[in-house]
């Protein structure tokens, strides 16, 4: 019994022994939070690692060493932060210019900004498409609105026409565009309306040799080459054939102003040469280019060579050009009016000083028998008279279409 309570005296001896020891060390670390609570906040810098964070207790207290999250003051930012970038406003960038490869995000932003503004849609179909026409409703108008002021009248008779009428074929010497400009107006044409030319040397950058015509009057693709044979694969159209000028108000022009209207660019077209020689003297209302996608530009350039050399049109001739163009979009009204007083500036030779002219190989005199006249190579070819030389009759140099003394070459 008396060894029982001496093994309980001695249990509890350790038991409050170790309760003291615990006591005491929650009393220090109460001391150390109080004391810790005490301290003023630190003013060093804040350093990359957490663990050399220290903070200074009040000089009256010992001092001591405590790590703490609890009074850590507010973090200053460190330089490893990135500063705020500054933005601008994708709208006030200028769009990049012509030919520099958009390879910035700002840059690509103007862009897809601007194609979230387009309509999206299927393709429409390609049919009637040829560069240069006039197929659209406001250029429709424009010629409607031209044609409102042309006189409609009847044909005057035919007598006393004949190419001769309108001065020496393709004449360099017009008040035009194109005038005096050293070529004949032929290789004039043909310099503009043909791609890939290559030109005759020693003819003063005239003469075309060879060529390639996109045909608007036939959408086809014709080879042109020089030569006795080969050159009427392409002729020179007439817009406004000039026997129709003739019986459509071209009598009543001075020489001069006839001339001009022969020459005058914006009535000359390249074209297929069987094409041109089906036309003959018709107009609109009897002819018309078989690719229908170019009959709304060939009546609208008809209408502004009439206005401008102050020529009528039959009532058939109008009613024909006024439903293409309403075929086209046109809206306008072309109901006639008395037209507008223009003053004719063809008749009067330009103020400027005419360029000066290259020396050129003169066109053959025409030698056309009196008793014998051909309107065109066609009714040359059907009197089986073709080619027609210098001297022969009938022949005149309205047909000689290359000035080489041989007209109507097969």
């Amino acid at each position: 019994m008396g060894n029982v309570l001496a093994v309980a005296g001695l249990f509890g001896v350790v038991v409050g022994v170790i309760a003291l020891i615990r006591g005491r060390m929650n009393w220090t670390r109460i001391h150390s939070r109080r004391v810790a609570a005490m301290a003023p906040t630190s003013t060093a810098p804040e350093t990359s690692s957490a663990a050399d964070t220290t903070t200074s207790l009040t000089p009256s207290t010992p001092t001591s060493t405590a790590t703490t999250t609890t009074a850590s003051p507010t973090p200053t930012p460190t330089t490893s932060s990135s500063p705020t970038p500054t933005v601008t406003s994708v709208s006030m960038l200028p769009p990049p210019p012509l030919g520099v490869v958009v390879d910035d995000a700002d840059s690509a932003n103007v862009a897809l900004k601007e194609l979230a503004t387009l309509l999206v849609k299927g393709r429409a179909p390609m049919t009637g498409y040829s560069r240069d026409q006039v197929d659209d409703a406001d250029s429709a108008n424009v010629a409607l609105k031209e044609l409102a002021t042309l006189l409609v009248k009847g044909r005057a008779p035919m007598t006393g026409y004949s190419r001769d009428q309108f001065g020496p074929a393709w004449t360099d010497d017009v008040t035009v565009a194109g005038g005096h400009s050293g070529c004949d107006t032929r290789n004039d044409v043909l310099r503009r309306d043909l791609k890939d030319v290559a030109i005759k040397p020693g003819s003063n950058g005239c003469a075309v040799l060879t060529g390639t015509l996109h045909d608007p009057y036939t959408g086809t693709i014709i080879a042109f080459v020089r030569g006795t044979g080969t050159s009427t694969a392409v002729q020179i159209d007439h817009v406004v054939a000039l026997g129709n000028a003739w019986v459509t108000g071209g009598q009543q022009l001075t020489a001069e102003q006839r001339q001009n209207l022969a020459n005058d660019a914006i009535n000359l077209q390249a074209t297929d040469g069987p094409t041109n020689e089906q036309k003959g003297d018709g107009d609109a209302a009897t002819w018309l280019p078989p690719n229908k996608s170019y009959r709304c530009t060939y009546v609208a350039r008809q209408v502004q060579i009439k206005a401008k050399y102050d020529l009528w049109v039959t009532a058939a001739e109008h009613a024909a050009i006024a439903g293409i163009l309403r075929g086209c979009g046109g809206t306008v009204s072309a109901s006639t009016a008395p037209p507008p007083s223009r003053a004719t500036t063809t008749a009067s030779p330009t103020t400027s000083a005419p360029r000066p002219i290259a020396a050129m190989p003169s066109a053959a005199p025409s030698t056309q028998n009196d008793d014998v006249y051909y309107a065109n190579c066609a009714a040359v070819r059907a009197a089986g008279k073709a080619p027609l030389h210098v001297g022969q009759p009938g022949y005149r140099a309205g047909l000689d279409r290359d000035h080489d003394g041989v007209a109507c070459e097969n």
